[in-house]
Parts: structure tokens; C-alpha cells; sequence
């Protein structure tokens, strides 16, 4: 079985975690996909009914509407589950998210999620955050230069993201710093520090969320834990 393959198993792994009447957190990218698909597949199936989705992205909820999921807008309500995947994946299933570029509504729904359930494959798995990519930084359009020199006191480094002539430009309308992470820092005093900078709005560190993951490796897909 080739990796895109696995990539599907660990999809299908984690769609078989949600139970009918449950609300759902979609994720965005290319590995989420495949768990949208196999959710509109059990719903018109009659596996699974009373689902509603919350989407992370506008991709994620153009793709619902087309394989059948109901969906509806982030509110204050809990979600069951939310089933997504990762750029990074460290060995306590700390991660980075967000080189799709959907990094804050992601955050924002899976936050409120009781279960983060993450797909990948074995090429996202570190050793340490930071190892393999960048670390997105959404930020506001306005005095953006200024936001980047004040990160950069502290991460030396990085660029905004500018696949062309203009910066990509996020669905909430904002711009992507994509920050190279030291060695060895604290995770969780780097997140408030990157925070605390005027003019961010978020990062990709998503720490402390993910309950487990499903990860496509060459000899199969592996369930990791917390």
C-alpha cells in the first residue's frame, strides 16, 4: 500500500471515531480532505446521521457542502471532536499547523473541540518543534513591516509568506510570517511572547490540544497517544 493510501487509512481510522449527532470540527489540507470525503461517504450511507460540521476554512466548507455534510458557522457551543492534520508532530503530540494558511480558524474551532484528533504522515513527526518547518505567524495587513521587525528581535530570521507579486493573504484577510524556530526554546513561554507582539493575531503552535493521532507510515498507519 503506497503512502496516499495509508494517508486515506488514517482518515478512515479517524471518521470512525465520530458517532451519529455529534458536531464535528473539519480540518484544512490536503490529508483533512480525505476524513471530509469519508464523513459525507457514512452520512449519505446511513452510517452516520445528525452530524453537523464546523468548518476551518473556506476550502473545508466548499468540500462539506459538496460531499453532503451540514454545516454551520463556530459558535460558543463545544464540538464532540475535531479530525485534522499537522505540519509537525512532536513526540508529545504538541504541533504546528498552518502552512495551509488556516492556522487561526483552526485554532479557534479545535480549541473548543473535546477530542483533537490529528491524520498525518510519517514525515511530519519531529523530535522537536520547529525541526523540519517554518512556524506561521498570522498577522495584520496594517504596519505589518513593523510587526515583522518586532518579532525578529526575539526570531532572528523568517519571511512573509509572498508566493507572487503580493503576500497570500489568509481567509480572515491577514498576512503569514513564517518564523524559523530556535533549537531549544519553551513552547509555551514562545507562544505568549509571539502573542504579546502587537500586530499578531496568532501562531501555529498548537500545544497541549491533540488527544491522538493517526499517522501513515511505509509499514502502516501508527496510533499515537499524549
Amino acid at each position: 500500500m503506497d503512502l496516499e493510501a495509508l494517508k486515506k487509512e488514517a482518515a478512515l481510522r479517524s471518521v470512525a471515531l465520530v458517532q451519529s449527532g455529534q458536531r464535528v470540527g473539519l480540518g484544512t489540507g490536503s490529508t483533512a480532505k480525505y476524513a471530509i470525503e469519508e464523513l459525507g461517504r457514512k452520512l449519505a450511507a446511513g452510517e452516520l446521521s445528525g452530524i453537523v460540521g464546523v468548518s476551518t476554512s473556506e476550502a473545508s466548507e466548499k468540500l462539506a457542502r459538496e460531499v453532503g455534510i451540514p454545516t454551520e458557522p463556530l459558535d460558543p457551543r463545544p464540538l464532540d471532536i475535531a479530525i485534522d492534520g499537522a505540519d509537525e508532530i512532536a513526540p508529545n503530540l504538541d504541533l504546528v499547523k498552518g502552512l495551509g494558511g488556516a492556522l487561526v480558524r483552526e485554532k479557534m474551532t479545535e480549541v473548543q473541540a473535546k477530542r483533537l484528533i490529528i491524520i498525518a504522515d510519517h514525515t511530519k513527526l519531529v523530535t522537536r518543534l520547529g525541526e523540519k518547518a517554518p512556524l506561521p505567524i498570522e498577522i495584520v495587513p496594517f504596519g505589518f513591516l513593523s510587526t515583522i521587525e518586532r518579532l525578529r528581535e526575539f526570531l532572528p530570521g523568517g519571511r512573509l509568506r509572498q508566493p507572487g507579486a503580493q503576500p497570500y493573504v489568509t481567509d480572515n484577510g491577514n498576512y503569514i510570517f513564517d518564523a524559523q524556530l530556535p533549537a531549544e526554546f519553551d513552547a509555551r513561554e514562545l507562544e505568549r511572547r509571539i502573542k504579546g507582539t502587537l500586530g499578531v493575531v496568532d501562531t501555529g503552535l498548537f500545544l497541549g490540544m491533540a488527544e491522538r493521532a493517526f499517522v501513515a507510515a511505509p509499514d502502516g498507519v501508527q496510533e499515537l497517544t499524549r
